[in-house]
């Protein structure tokens, strides 16, 4: 990324609203919260008509809707990223900011979605310009027995928490696919109901800048690996006896 074209998105991020992390009230305002309804509608629009009005599906839409908004909230806080999308990016890169590329988000927003068992829906990862400089990862959430595009898309990186949703078959086919491979890695390390917290990371940078599995032996004693173990315990004591912040 040039320096002018982040200083572009510094200057955007100066006249809007994603230049800090949500506050734990911002999936309650009366904007999202109705923003979390229309979400757990269209999720519900994705089943079989015959399953839309059954009452564990309704659950899980519901469950599915409320977390993807709070989630998104929280990890940005976690992340502690005060600017989106490509600005966040550059201050990564730089080793200024531990945490905020979309993958990030992207395997943050999996975690806690896996936080329940789904009988009717499922949870993926998608990507857009796959290898190029403008690559982009997403999140999906799909009927249990859909493919890929139709579901549900869910960008919690771009403006920083403050979650994008988009309808698959709406993008560019060109340009997005699945990621099954990504999902089936984490899927392994976050079963459904799983146990880590909020501030658990799938990867972690070495001293060297690559990003590896978290529990590599040769991530033991990575600085960005204690932190992480840091923000664990001051997790546990910002949120006591719950895993997330949100």
């Amino acid at each position: 990324m040039t320096l002018r074209r982040f200083l572009t998105a510094l200057a955007v991020c100066l006249l809007v609203e994603g230049c800090y992390p949500p506050p734990v009230t911002y999936p309650t305002t009366k904007l999202v919260t109705h923003r979390r309804m229309e979400l757990r509608d269209n999720l519900l629009r994705l089943l079989p008509e015959e399953q839309r009005d059954v009452r564990v599906a309704r659950e899980e839409a519901a469950w599915l809707a409320d977390t993807a908004y709070k989630a998104a909230a929280g990890i940005s806080r976690v992340n502690a990223s005060h600017f989106p999308g490509w600005a966040g990016n550059w201050l990564v890169n730089m080793r200024w900011q531990d945490r905020g590329l979309c993958w990030h988000y992207q395997h943050d927003m999996f975690r806690e979605l896996r936080r329940r068992t789904l009988k009717y829906f499922r949870i993926g990862c998608c990507v857009r310009d796959q290898g190029a400089r403008t690559e982009h990862n997403c999140v999906y959430i799909a009927a249990v027995r859909d493919p890929w595009p139709k579901a549900w898309v869910l960008d919690a990186w771009m403006w920083n928490g403050r979650l994008k949703v988009d309808y698959g078959p709406n993008l560019d086919q060109d340009d997005w696919n699945d990621l099954q491979e990504v999902t089936d890695q984490l899927v392994r390390i976050y079963p459904e109901e799983h146990c880590w917290p909020v501030e658990h990371w799938f990867y972690v940078r070495k001293p060297n800048g690559k990003y590896t599995l978290f529990n590599a032996p040769e991530n033991i004693t990575a600085p960005q690996t204690l932190r992480m173990y840091d923000n664990i315990n001051l997790g546990r004591k910002s949120h006591p006896g719950k895993l997330t912040n949100y």
